[in-house]
């Protein structure tokens, strides 16, 4: 397999390597994926309570010039800037998955990587591209073209 016929030597299995071993590595992967989304999920919940807390706060204001002070109080003391969790904001819910799961659930998967493909990423996948890519065929092609990518650079061209 020339270098513009098959993945790049990033994406080739190492020698030996086998298929039940790439298999679970492109498992493993699916896995860290899945909960990459799911962090992703957990920002956007981060966020979204953020932005809910701050128009409550506006809508404290509303109620406080329109005049419904009784109503304006009880959200202000009961809603605005409250746990979501108990003893928790958001943000710290955020720092613990970060700092806990999910930066234990990176390490594995790059330590199985490490040990078992010489820390080459995603070989199921390239050998599924060159299973379902039709060869020869503009736009299925093994690799990107240098000259179809603007933003980079070619190979030695620094």
């Amino acid at each position: 397999m020339s270098e513009t016929d098959g993945p790049d030597p990033a994406h080739r299995r190492p020698e030996g390597l086998d298929d039940a071993t790439v298999e679970a590595l492109g498992k493993l992967s699916e896995a860290l994926e899945v909960i990459e989304n799911a962090r992703g999920f957990l920002y956007g919940f981060h966020r979204m309570t953020g932005q809910a807390d701050l128009a409550l706060g506006e809508a404290v204001a509303l109620f406080r010039d329109a005049g419904h002070e009784e109503i304006a109080d009880r959200l202000e003391t009961e809603l605005v800037g409250r746990n979501v969790l108990e003893g928790r904001w958001t943000f710290q819910i955020v720092e613990e998955f970060d700092d806990g799961y999910w930066a234990a659930f990176r390490e594995a998967e790059r330590r199985a990587r490490d040990e078992l493909a010489e820390g080459r990423r995603h070989l199921f996948e390239a050998e599924m591209k060159e299973d379902r890519r039709t060869h020869g065929r503009r736009h299925h092609e093994a690799l990107p073209d240098d000259r179809s990518t603007p933003d980079r650079e070619a190979p030695g061209s620094r």
